[in-house]
C-alpha cells in the first residue's frame, strides 16, 4: 500500500512564503496531477515528498510510514523530470538499468527487470542503442522506463513531456497512464497543461499562490469549479464571468438584462458559464461578435456582452461575422455562481 498523505506541509524561503499548510491524501494506486500555473507552488512540493527540498513545517507520511526525515533513497520513490536525464555513454539497456545496478541486483534480475519495462514503453527493439541514436520521446520512454524498473511505491514526475512536440505529447500520454496503471504504481505528475491533467489523473489538484484551491475528479473540477481561480483556470477557453445582481424573488438574479435562477443570497454574485454552454436563441445575453475563429469542428466567438469580454463555442456551419449581434442564452442548469469577496462558489 502506498498511500501518500501530506499533512499541514509549508515552505518558506526567507520571506517568502511559497507554500501554505498543504493537507492531500493520494490513495494507493492513484494518479494524482499537481496542476497550475508556473509560481504556484507544484514542483516545490513534489520536491518535499521525494526529499529534494526540506519543509518549514508538516509531515509527509507513505504508506503508513513517516518519511519527510528520511533521505530520497529511502522513501521507496522514482522520479522523472523535463529534463530526460538520459546518460549518452550507456545504451538504452544500462540506462534503464541503471538504477538496479546501483542496488547490486543480480544480473539475472537486472535483465528481467529492464526487458520487462522496456517492453511496456515500447523501446525493447531500441536495448541496445545509446542515446544519440534516439528520438526526444524514444529518450523520454527510457527515462519512464528507468523510474519504473526500481518497482516504486511511488513515482514522481515533474513536467515530463513538456520537452516533446504535440502529436507525441498525445501519444505519450495515453502510454504512460496505461502503463501506470499496469504496474499499480501511485504516481504524482505535476504540470501546467489543463489537458494533460484532464486526460491523465484520476483527480486533480489545483495549486494557486501556494495552495490547493479544489482536489477533484477532472470532471468535477471542470463542471463545478470550488472558486472562480479555478473555473478561469480550467477549460480553453475558461468559463465567461458577468455580475449578478438580486432581481427582487430570493433565487432571481439579473445578469446582463436578464433574469436567471439562481443562488439564495443577499448580495451581489458573479455568473459563469462555460462557452460550450451557450446557445444561439431568441431570449438571452446581447453578445456584440468581435472575433470569429473558425476551428474545424466548431466556430469560437470571442463577443462583448454590456462591456464584459464573453466567448461562445457554437457549429461549424453558424454564420456569424464579426460585427454582427448574437442572442446567447445559456443552458439550463450548467451556470455556476460565485462570491466576489471570497471568490469562492456559491451552491
Amino acid at each position: 500500500m502506498a498511500v501518500i498523505e501530506i499533512k499541514n506541509v509549508a515552505k518558506r524561503f526567507g520571506d517568502y512564503q511559497a507554500l501554505h499548510d498543504i493537507n492531500l491524501t493520494i490513495d494507493d494506486q492513484e494518479f494524482m496531477v499537481l496542476l497550475g500555473a508556473s509560481g504556484c507552488g507544484k514542483s516545490t512540493l513534489l520536491r518535499i515528498i521525494c526529499g529534494l527540498e526540506t519543509a518549514s513545517e508538516g509531515e509527509v507520511w507513505i504508506g503508513g510510514k513517516r518519511v519527510d526525515h528520511l533521505p530520497p533513497k529511502d522513501r521507496g520513490i522514482s522520479m522523472v523530470f523535463q529534463n530526460y536525464a538520459v546518460f549518452p555513454h550507456l545504451t538504452v539497456f544500462e540506462n534503464i538499468g541503471f538504477g538496479l545496478r546501483m542496488q547490486k541486483l543480480p544480473n539475472d534480475q537486472v535483465k528481467r527487470r529492464v526487458e520487462r519495462t522496456a517492453g511496456l514503453m515500447h523501446i525493447d527493439q531500441l536495448l541496445k542503442r545509446y542515446s544519440g541514436e534516439l528520438s526526444g520521446g524514444q529518450r523520454q520512454r527510457v527515462a519512464v522506463a528507468r523510474a519504473l524498473a526500481m518497482e516504486p511505491d511511488v513515482i514522481l514526475m515533474d513536467e515530463p513531456l513538456s520537452n516533446l512536440d504535440a502529436l507525441l505529447r498525445m501519444e505519450m500520454r495515453a502510454e504512460l497512464k496505461g502503463v501506470l496503471a499496469e504496474s499499480n504504481t501511485t504516481a504524482i505528475y505535476v504540470t501546467h497543461d489543463q489537458v494533460e491533467a484532464m486526460s491523465m489523473a484520476d483527480r486533480i489538484s489545483v495549486m494557486h499562490e501556494g495552495k490547493i484551491v479544489q482536489a477533484a475528479s477532472p470532471i468535477e473540477v471542470y463542471r463545478d469549479p470550488a472558486a472562480e481561480f479555478v473555473a478561469g483556470f480550467i477549460g480553453n477557453p475558461p468559463m465567461n464571468f458577468l455580475p449578478a445582481t438580486p432581481a427582487g424573488a430570493a433565487g432571481q438574479w439579473s445578469v446582463a438584462g436578464q433574469t436567471l435562477h439562481g443562488p439564495n443570497a443577499g448580495k451581489d454574485l458573479k455568473f459563469a458559464i462555460r462557452p460550450e454552454d451557450l446557445t444561439l436563441a431568441d431570449q438571452g445575453f446581447q453578445a456584440r461578435a468581435k472575433v470569429v475563429e473558425p476551428l474545424g469542428a466548431h466556430l469560437l466567438v470571442t463577443c462583448e456582452v454590456e462591456g464584459h469580454q464573453f466567448r461562445a463555442i457554437l457549429d461549424s456551419e453558424t454564420q456569424v461575422r464579426m460585427g454582427d449581434t448574437l442572442t446567447l442564452a445559456p443552458q439550463d442548469g450548467r451556470g455556476r455562481w460565485f462570491d466576489p469577496a471570497t471568490t469562492l462558489a456559491v451552491s
